[in-house]
Formats: structure tokens, sequence, C-alpha cells
């Protein structure tokens, strides 16, 4: 997953405002934390989620590879294809070393984001852009506004897999000569982008729902500063980043 390469600094689209000190989960490092069973078994969930999420991006970038105009097009993509299965590499590897199934972690969380994808399936290259610049940027935020209250251990894994793979930069690029070169491209990408941001909402909230460890980590119970309330804030910051990510683009938001 990536974070828009524009992204000024940790309030910019794409990045969320981490709490200055850290305290109790947050201040703790993973042998520590995970002596909580329910923290442990929400951790092992966020990197199941995150892991496939990673897998799915790679293939997803391998197929838009395949949409590209140009044989430089093609190679950029494939080397973000590459990044993102470093990442997923690195998630596996954790979950195993924390004695967690890498394929049963990922397994709940297969179906909703292959519906994601299958439902906002590319129609060319531009849209293919748009969703991958989009749609990997609210799954960033949300990861970055809980990495905030895990374990340093654990943290400091969510965001490096978070770090930008460069399609941010490469994305806002093709798709403001594609605009320069017919205004009219603009409005179908911005009521794709649209669509875009309420499957992943949909999606995310689904995922969340359906799975014990995460939802009490959000509300509160193993985490700490998260409540209903500040769920419904987080998601108006995520929300307004992605205003901030589409007005980047050059579309309305």
């Amino acid at each position: 997953m990536e974070t828009p390469d524009n992204a000024a600094g940790p309030t910019g689209p794409g990045r969320s405002t981490a709490p200055a000190v850290p305290t109790g989960i947050a201040a703790q490092d993973w042998e520590t934390a995970s002596a909580e069973p329910h923290y442990r078994a929400a951790v092992v969930d966020l990197l199941g989620a995150l892991a496939y999420g990673e897998l799915a991006a790679f293939e997803r970038l391998a197929d838009d590879a395949k949409l590209a105009p140009t044989l430089g097009d093609k190679a950029e993509l494939a080397k973000m294809a590459t990044a993102e299965f470093h990442h997923f590499e690195r998630l596996r590897d954790r979950l195993t070393a924390i004695d967690a199934d890498p394929t049963a972690a990922m397994a709940p969380f297969a179906r909703a984001l292959d519906d994601f994808h299958r439902q906002t399936a590319p129609s060319d290259w531009l849209e293919g852009l748009v969703k991958a610049y989009v749609g990997d940027s609210i799954a960033s935020d949300f990861y970055r506004e809980v990495a905030a209250r895990l374990d340093s251990d654990t943290r400091a894994l969510v965001l490096a897999v978070l770090d930008d793979t460069g399609h941010g930069n490469f994305a806002v690029e093709k798709v403001h000569a594609a605009i320069e070169a017919d205004p009219r491209v603009g409005g179908r990408l911005a009521l794709w982008a649209r669509r875009l941001m309420g499957e992943a909402l949909s999606q995310a909230q689904r995922v969340v729902a359906e799975r014990d460890a995460l939802s009490t980590m959000l509300v509160g119970g193993v985490a700490d500063g998260f409540d209903l309330a500040e769920v419904g804030q987080m998601f108006n910051r995520i929300t307004k980043a992605h205003t901030q990510r589409m007005a980047a683009l050059g579309l309305a938001a």
C-alpha cells in the first residue's frame, strides 16, 4: 500500500496525527502487549488484513501493467508491484514469527477485498490509476490511524509497509496529462473516484464489524484512545484526506 508522494507531512493527505507521547499499549513492545489475548488476536487480524491487501495490490498492479500505454509505464507499474510483494513478504514473515499461520490470518479478509475489487474493476488505464491512488490511500489512512494505538514493534512494521511505492505521484502526473488532453475525462474520473470512496468505506466497516477483535480495538477495548465518537472522527479525517487527494488529481470530490 502507499501514501501519496505529495503528502507534505504527518497531517497531509494520507497521513494521520499520532499521539505525541505514546501511552498504554502504544508505549509497550510486542512481548509485553501480546500477553493480552484479545490484543494479540486483534494484531493477527490486522496483519492478516494488511497482508492480503498487499498481495491483492501486487496482483492488481501486475494486471494494470498490461493496460499501460507505453513500455515505460509498464516498467513503472512492474516496479511498484514488486514493492507491494515485498511488503506482503514482510507481513507474512512477521505472522510466522509470532506463531500465527499467515494463510489462516488472511483468509477472513479475502472475500471482502475480492468483492471490493470485483465491484470496482476499472474499465481502462486511467480508472485503474485512480483506483490504486484513491482506494489504496483510503486503506492506508485507516491503518495509520490504528497504528498509532499499536505496540511499538507492530506499529513500526505497519508504518513500514504503508510506505509509498511511487504510485501517488505517478497517478497524479498521468491523470493531469489526460485531463489536459481531454477535459471531459475529468468528470468521468471524478464520478469514478466518488464510487471508489463509498465502496472502500463500506468494505472497511464490513470487515471491522465482522471481526470482534478488530472492532473491540477500535472502540476502546484493547487499544487506548478509541471510542465510538473517535471512530466517527477517524472516518471524518479519512474523508477529508480523500478530498485533498481528489484536488491533487484535479478532480472534484
